[in-house]
């Protein structure tokens, strides 16, 4: 059965930090948008607007109450000192099936310290212990190597490749690797 959280609660773990948005990341989550990497791999516009950073922030309470989204922003640091890193959720819920889909992007400034990593984690457990979901996938285009290598070192096992599963904003089909981790399987 899915435990659904009365609110966004704020996670840490080591220098990472999991919390819910605020009107002061549209900023952050603009400017972390403008970089070509996160569009060209995700959902994430090309020509991402202050517009869209605001929709963005504005739209996290709607997601929740009506149970399609849980979203976090990442933070990494200490104290003060603490910086955005990116955005991490569980989206495509299936309350039903007791599925959801992980999806994050990274800033830029931000990649190569493990921190989406432990993003994952944090969520992934969150999401199989605490809210009861039994699998979580990952989907990720084919060509983002470092975004699969990401989701085997938080836990999940490819599972294949799925044909033709994405349109890109050129009409372009894509192939996406599909990824996953379960209840069963979960170690965290």
């Amino acid at each position: 059965m899915i435990w659904w959280p009365n609110e966004i609660t704020t996670l840490t773990h080591g220098l990472i930090t999991l919390r819910p948005s605020a009107e002061s990341d549209i900023d952050s989550i603009f400017q972390a948008c403008q970089d070509p990497i996160i569009s060209a791999y995700t959902t994430v516009p090309s020509l991402y607007t202050l517009d869209h950073a605001i929709e963005f922030v504005r739209s996290d309470p709607f997601s929740f109450a009506e149970r399609r989204e849980l979203r976090f922003v990442i933070d990494y640091g200490n104290g003060a000192d603490k910086e955005f890193a990116g955005v991490i959720s569980l989206h495509t819920i299936n309350i039903r099936n007791h599925t959801a889909e992980i999806g994050y992007w990274i800033d830029k400034n931000q990649r190569g310290k493990g921190i989406g990593t432990i993003a994952a984690r944090m969520i992934t457990d969150l999401g199989l212990r605490e809210i009861g979901f039994r699998r979580i996938d990952g989907l990720v285009d084919v060509d983002n190597l470092a975004s699969q290598r990401l989701l085997v070192s938080a836990g999940y096992q490819k599972e294949g490749i799925l044909r033709n599963k994405v349109t890109r904003e050129d009409g372009s089909q894509i192939d996406m690797a599909v990824f996953a981790v379960t209840d069963t399987s979960w170690e965290g």
